[in-house]
């Protein structure tokens, strides 16, 4: 079990723009058995599964962890706050923050980060290490209560700003790996509106191509495909559960693919392929009638950062649109696909045990069939030996 083995050479170049002199502190602790399951779950909550989206690299939760690990090395080089921020992903479930939308969490999306502390406590591996470096779990186990790692929306953190930057260079193309060094390069500390250290901006034209970017993505996070999606593979997950063929615990022990096995072995395979080859969904004002379909609203993530000191849609009306756009989104859309989730699977399940039913049925009318055939020929044997038999006698 080795993170080197299994990373993508474009994770790494990134990485490299994010810290040049890698902290090799860090590898022990991200080769841990409790850290290295988050190396099997897409930070992209399942949505890399369908065709509704154009993503196909699979940048791990893990990776991402890294990301974070080493943007707040490269502003503290303080360990506890590093692996504090490495650590904050480390309760997160398979199809990440789908889960908060099976736990009716769609609007914080936090529901599952209770379970931080119990997973790193009881992870020996990781408590050698910390004892070993003088560490105290209270110190690592939540990333809250270091603001360069993790603040509130819409301010700029570690958190924040890996994750904008690796879905604008990976999954959805509207930054290169030059233009992102340049916008990491011209970010400090800053001093924010309530004299708290925040990441920030020197160069207003800088600022802008980041938030340029990080708009469209802020609209895709929440968007008509993805909300639907979310609470498409919460609901599979959560009648899986209710059917036993899956446990909580399997959310967060096994990997991503290992679900994705079941849900394709389950009667529910059929709208799963229905979703995963989709190229749109339906959108309508009015409730449709026979469909699976959902109608509620997510969590809008976006970022309104410091621009030497100031927040950027103070000093620019092009910035203060952009987010303005984010913030006012219409989300009360009523979304679906041609199938009824409730109804759909149970009718499906019924017709393929009919067509086995049927099958079944024909082969043995064919056995039948072929049994009546015999007899035919052995009925006009007779009759055939009868009638020379008694041509003979006459």
């Amino acid at each position: 079990m080795n993170y080197l083995d299994t990373v993508n050479k474009r994770t790494l170049e990134y990485f490299k723009v994010l810290e040049p002199d890698f902290p090799e502190w860090l590898w022990e602790y991200i080769n841990t058995e409790a850290l290295f399951k988050q190396n099997y779950i897409s930070v992209t909550c399942g949505t890399i599964y369908s065709d509704l989206f154009e993503s196909s690299y699979f940048y791990s939760s893990l990776d991402h962890s890294i990301g974070v690990a080493l943007i707040v090395w490269h502003f503290t080089h303080d360990k506890k706050q590093t692996l504090a921020g490495l650590f904050h992903d480390i309760a997160t479930p398979v199809f990440k923050h789908c889960i908060d939308f099976l736990n009716g969490d769609y609007l914080t999306q936090e529901s599952t980060e209770d379970l931080t502390t119990e997973i790193i406590s009881n992870s020996s591996e990781i408590m050698s290490l910390l004892k070993r470096d003088n560490i105290k779990l209270e110190e690592v186990n939540d990333y809250h209560k270091y603001p360069i790692a993790d603040n509130d929306t819409p301010m700029l953190s570690a958190d924040r700003l890996e994750y904008t930057l690796s879905n604008a260079l990976f999954h959805y193309n509207k930054l290169n790996l030059q233009e992102i060094e340049e916008i990491y390069n011209d970010i400090i500390i800053q001093s924010n509106e309530n004299n708290v250290s925040e990441l920030g901006f020197k160069t207003l034209d800088i600022a802008m191509r980041f938030v340029r970017a990080m708009s469209k993505l802020a609209i895709i996070y929440f968007e008509e495909r993805t909300r639907y999606s979310m609470q498409f593979l919460a609901d599979i997950v959560k009648k899986l559960n209710e059917e036993k063929l899956i446990t909580i615990d399997d959310l967060y022990s096994k990997k991503e693919s290992d679900i994705i096995k079941i849900i394709e072995s389950s009667k529910y395979s059929k709208v799963y392929d229905i979703w995963k080859t989709a190229k749109m969904v339906n959108i309508s004002q009015q409730q449709p009638e026979n469909v699976y379909f959902v109608h509620h609203g997510a969590k809008k993530r976006y970022i309104n950062p410091l621009v030497n000191g100031k927040r950027i849609t103070l000093i620019e009306k092009e910035a203060k649109e952009l987010i303005d756009k984010v913030l006012n989104y219409d989300m009360s859309a009523y979304i679906w696909l041609d199938f009824d989730f409730w109804k759909g699977c149970e009718k499906m399940l019924d017709l393929e045990e009919n067509s086995k039913k049927l099958q079944e049925l024909k082969k043995r009318l064919d056995q039948i069939g072929d049994s009546l055939w015999c007899w035919k020929q052995r009925i006009s044997v007779k009759i055939v030996k009868k009638y020379y038999t008694l041509k003979l006698i006459l």
